[in-house]
């Protein structure tokens, strides 16, 4: 069910395609306060993710909402190539977008996310759905931060699932492993959405011509932009022409349409060496034949299964007419 009420949410992306469904999803998706949106680099630049974001919010009618730009690099300087080859040149499938009336925020977007979460204190939800750097940033610039947030949901990590960018790393986790570890270290309701089941809820070319054939912007824009997506799963990763739910999922349980059917809390960190297990999620599964009991130290609920009806959803809210 959605929310009751508003509640402040902030999202930090890296606006490729998956990333602009789940704003779709969001601004059509009634008790979300979309408040903020800051950008990091991953599927493309910092800067160019949040031109993105710009376009897209301005599609849904949404253009009073501050985008800030962060991290072009990692938390040790690395920068990682941009993935055209999964989101298109420029990040959205190759769809030509105007641009955008608004401007990005002048601010960085560890301060954007620092300024949004003290004006809403223990009242503010943050959705990562990219690498996290502008999480990591803003934590070391202030420590209480943690104290400010409700709950952080992230899409990142693989447990049982074979990695995207290497055979045990998902790229959320493994672009920045040293950010991915300050975040999960940290004190605050944290819930990981991994490709354990991101990768089980997909979105089908029957989803995409309904997208395309409803006809409003906002169905439009997600049905254009997802034939790249599309194509790009057909050819590596799924035995038909559709795509993985990855951002959409944590956005759909991040804001409560989502209930998880399994999601135990575990004790999860990451791996930050230099080596073939580099940017791997660890997490503690081995209570998996006992029901998952509450382990000490704990940090994160860890979403496991969903029950497969989500694009289903996703679809019907991206067609929705709002006001």
């Amino acid at each position: 069910m959605p929310l009751t009420a508003p509640r402040p949410l902030l999202m930090d992306c890296d606006t490729g395609i998956d990333d602009a469904v789940a704003l779709l999803y969001l601004c059509q998706t009634p008790g979300v306060d979309l408040c903020a949106v800051t950008t990091v680099a991953g599927n493309t630049s910092a800067e160019r993710a949040a031109r993105n974001t710009l376009q897209v919010l301005e599609a849904a009618g949404r253009t009073r909402i501050p985008v800030a730009a962060g991290a072009g690099a990692t938390l040790r300087g690395d920068v990682h190539p941009e993935a055209g080859f999964v989101h298109g040149d420029g990040g959205l499938g190759g769809v030509e977008l105007p641009e955008p009336a608004a401007a990005p925020d002048p601010r960085h977007a560890a301060d954007l996310i620092i300024d949004t979460a003290r004006r809403a204190p223990g009242g503010l939800d943050i959705l990562a759905t990219a690498p996290l750097t502008n999480l990591a940033l803003a934590l070391r610039k202030e420590p209480r931060l943690p104290e400010m947030i409700g709950r952080v949901t992230v899409m990142g990590g693989a447990v049982h699932h074979p990695g995207n960018i290497s055979p045990v790393a998902e790229a959320n986790i493994g672009h920045d492993p040293e950010a991915a570890a300050l975040v999960l270290a940290a004190d605050w309701d944290l819930t990981l959405v991994p490709l354990d089941v991101t990768m089980r809820e997909n979105l089908t070319e029957e989803h995409r011509l309904r997208l395309l054939d409803n006809g409003s912007p906002v169905s439009r824009l997600a049905g254009e932009i997802l034939d790249f997506y599309f194509t790009f799963h057909e050819e590596t990763a799924l035995p038909f022409r559709g795509s993985a739910c990855h951002d959409p999922l944590a956005a759909g349980i991040a804001v409560g349409e989502v209930t998880p059917t399994l999601a135990p809390r575990l004790h999860v960190t990451v791996d930050t060496a230099d080596g073939a297990a580099r940017g791997a999620l660890v997490a503690d599964t081995r209570g998996i034949h006992r029901g998952y009991p509450e382990q000490p130290g704990a940090n994160a609920a860890v979403v496991l299964e969903t029950d497969g009806t989500f694009p289903a959803l996703l679809v019907e809210r991206l067609c929705e007419t709002r006001k």
